[in-house]
């Protein structure tokens, strides 16, 4: 039996409900909406509080469009082929969601030929949400305890189950099966999974099935590069404005500007609008987890080179940016290129990667810190965080963590 979390591993994550549901209400609706999300992905409320202030948002939505809103969510990239594939070689399958209801997770097991199906009561009243839900699904523990039920009615052990799922959510399910997979996982999975998988949603199948090949080494898409080049641009944020002794707080300013800019289109994209030439190097850049949903990492990078601008003193602001653009960039193409060993406490980073990024991340804080040895310890500092997984994403403890390093040895 192979159990699956829904969203951010089947479907976008939090599209759904955020994006998709959201759009027939206020913008002072989306936006509580919204911060009640932020609220659960910071751990400050509970998951069955979130689930229930989001749902009364859309109280009065008729059953019908609840149905109609979920057809224009995409699959992520894969996820077809892995469930056709997995059929063949005679796999049973589950659904599990703590966050949609029980009939459009069952649309969904349908869709994928999956065998079982677990979702949220949803309440209605004259074929209108009530914005009342329930179900063991959203309790605490709760996906523990439908998939426990499960396994007793049907006679299966540990060993006979491998689960695949993204966030702390999950965590519960673990101790039920064997074989652990984090897909895109947040930074507890990271470390708890037994198997991480990165953008390519075929790779699942070499973790479930041992008999298929796994990739010696891990390829490198044509959107890594992008991706990538993109980050490395950063670079000649300190390089020009060191160039030109341009001032670094309106530096700062006018990567605030492009920032909104950018959310606009990504909003605008969600939609189904395009902005000229924005949402083109979005579409190109990004991974196939994040195709159909908002990207935040590019707004996530530029304040990371920000906060840097802002909160250090010139040369230093300056050498933590090269190493955050240098370093992580090059660990991530060269570490998905040459494969190797990962850290043992984040299975998404690999330690060949790691130690060239932290040689580039030298090189280019060299260009703006005089004595090698403060450089060697800023990008030291810089790439030992970029292996840790946290809970904050690393476009931001990366230049914030150099900076200081650099800050204190100086």
């Amino acid at each position: 039996m192979i159990v699956f979390d829904v969203e951010g591993v089947l479907i976008p994550k939090r599209r759904y409900l955020l994006f998709e549901a959201s759009r027939r209400l206020s913008f002072l609706s989306f936006a509580k909406i919204f911060w009640t999300g932020l609220l659960y992905e910071t751990g400050l409320i509970r998951l069955e509080s979130a689930l229930q202030k989001i749902y009364k948002r859309l109280r009065g939505l008729p059953l019908e469009d609840v149905l109609k809103l979920y057809e224009n969510i995409p699959l992520i990239p894969g996820v077809k082929h892995v469930f056709k594939e997995l059929k063949k070689k005679g796999f049973k399958t589950a659904l599990v969601s703590s966050g949609l209801p029980q009939i459009l997770v069952e649309h969904l097991a349908d869709e994928l030929h999956a065998d079982y199906a677990f979702g949220l009561n949803l309440e209605t009243s004259g074929g209108c949400l009530t914005g009342q839900i329930s179900g063991d699904v959203i309790q605490p523990n709760g996906k523990a305890l439908v998939l426990d039920k499960f396994m007793k009615k049907e006679g299966l052990t540990p060993q006979e189950c491998a689960l695949v799922a993204d966030d702390r959510n999950n965590l519960p399910m673990f101790k039920y099966c064997t074989l652990r997979i984090g897909y895109n996982p947040d930074f507890l999975l990271s470390v708890k999974s037994d198997v991480v998988v990165k953008s390519d949603f075929n790779e699942v199948l070499s973790a479930i099935n041992k008999t298929m090949p796994k990739p010696k080494v891990p390829s490198v898409s044509n959107r890594d590069v992008i991706r990538e080049t993109i980050h490395i641009i950063g670079f000649f944020v300190p390089v020009v404005s060191a160039c030109l002794k341009l001032n670094h707080f309106w530096v700062a300013f006018l990567i605030f500007i492009v920032t909104l800019l950018y959310t606009m289109s990504e909003l605008a994209r969600i939609h189904g609008y395009n902005f000229p030439v924005a949402s083109t190097i979005t579409w190109n850049a990004t991974i196939a987890p994040e195709m159909y949903e908002f990207v935040t990492a590019p707004i996530f990078f530029a304040v990371g080179i920000m906060l840097a601008l802002i909160l250090f003193p010139t040369p230093v602001n300056y050498a933590a940016i090269a190493i955050f653009t240098l370093g992580d960039s090059i660990a991530t193409l060269f570490g998905k290129r040459l494969g190797g060993r990962v850290f043992p406490y984040n299975k998404g980073k690999r330690i060949r990667g790691t130690l060239l990024g932290f040689f580039f991340a030298w090189l280019g804080a060299l260009l703006f810190v005089a004595n090698p040895l403060e450089a060697f310890f800023g990008a030291l500092v810089g790439m030992l965080v970029e292996t840790l997984p946290s809970p904050v994403s690393d476009n931001l403890t990366i230049p914030l963590a150099s900076g200081l390093a650099l800050l204190l040895i100086s």
